[in-house]
């Protein structure tokens, strides 16, 4: 099974570059984030020409996630157990039909959506940017993902054979070798601040990244401006962490580097692992397969 994530950077611009690339590289499931649009916006037809499920989570034209899948998704969910909202108070409607909101009724933004397919636990993220050091928004950066472990490190204490994979896109480049823009000071910038790395480096015990054992280097985002993609000044920040039971069964990952060339690219590429789901625990040979790192 082929198992992809992609920030696309608006779905509405980039549908026909989106459905083409899943369906030449035959990807079975694509989680996406910042796809900027409601449901109803969502240009469902080609996805679905193309033999693809939905199931989408927007509210306007910023953040959105969404996942496309030629399988059957199920225990579909938009929320985990704490995740903050951002913003100010929103007064609560007595019939319910305000925005969902968090327990001190700021508004839930759309960042996560959990499907499950083939007994897969699937998440397609899109951490809050953090926009600076000293603004509201690092603080509910850091608050989220550390609602995102906490409810982590309970799924896999409830379930510790879950096939768990946390996919998109992270805004954090955990290591100085993934971040090759020159524009961000590690300790100074967002991104590459010590909190941010320490509260990514806190996830390690309970998942790891299933790509880099198979794509050791190489970027996954690169601004529009200053020609970052001609020289090569990206950022790593764009990944699949997934449960040891997961990794287990992953047999070739990659990042796709060719999708930030052409015409109107997003400015991030696909990150895609391959799984063979038929390898059971007495099956998998550690000696077969790359040191899984993180």
């Amino acid at each position: 099974m082929r198992i992809a994530t992609w920030n696309v950077n608006s779905v509405r611009a980039r549908v026909d570059r989106i459905v083409d690339w899943l369906v030449r590289e035959d990807v079975d499931v694509l989680g996406m984030q910042e796809i900027k649009c409601r449901p109803d916006q969502f240009p469902r037809a080609q996805f679905e020409a193309a033999g693809y499920h939905l199931e989408i989570h927007g509210l306007n034209q910023w953040n959105g996630v969404a996942f496309a899948s030629k399988h059957e998704m199920t225990d579909v969910t938009t929320t985990f157990e704490g995740m903050p909202g951002f913003g100010e108070p929103v007064q609560p409607t007595l019939d319910g039909s305000g925005p969902a909101v968090d327990a001190n009724n700021i508004p839930l933004e759309a960042r996560a959506m959990g499907v499950t397919v083939d007994g897969l636990r699937l998440w397609s993220l899109y951490v809050p940017n953090g926009r600076s050091l000293d603004h509201a928004h690092y603080a509910y950066k850091l608050e989220w993902l550390k609602a995102l472990r906490t409810n982590t490190e309970r799924w896999l204490t409830e379930n510790p054979q879950l096939r768990l994979a946390l996919m998109g896109d992270w805004n954090i480049a955990p290591t100085d070798a993934d971040m090759g823009d020159p524009s961000f000071t590690p300790g100074v910038s967002t991104h590459v601040s010590v909190p941010e790395r320490e509260m990514f480096a806190s996830f390690e015990g309970l998942v790891g990244d299933a790509v880099r054992p198979f794509a050791p280097e190489g970027f996954t985002f690169w601004d529009y401006k200053q020609l970052r993609f001609p020289r090569d000044e990206g950022m790593r920040i764009d990944f699949i962490m997934a449960s040891e039971a997961f990794r287990d069964q992953v047999v070739d990952a990659h990042i796709d580097r060719n999708e930030r060339k052409g015409d109107a690219p997003s400015d991030h590429v696909p990150v895609v692992v391959d799984l063979d789901l038929t390898l059971s625990d007495e099956e998998y040979e550690d000696d077969d397969m790359p040191m899984i790192f993180g």
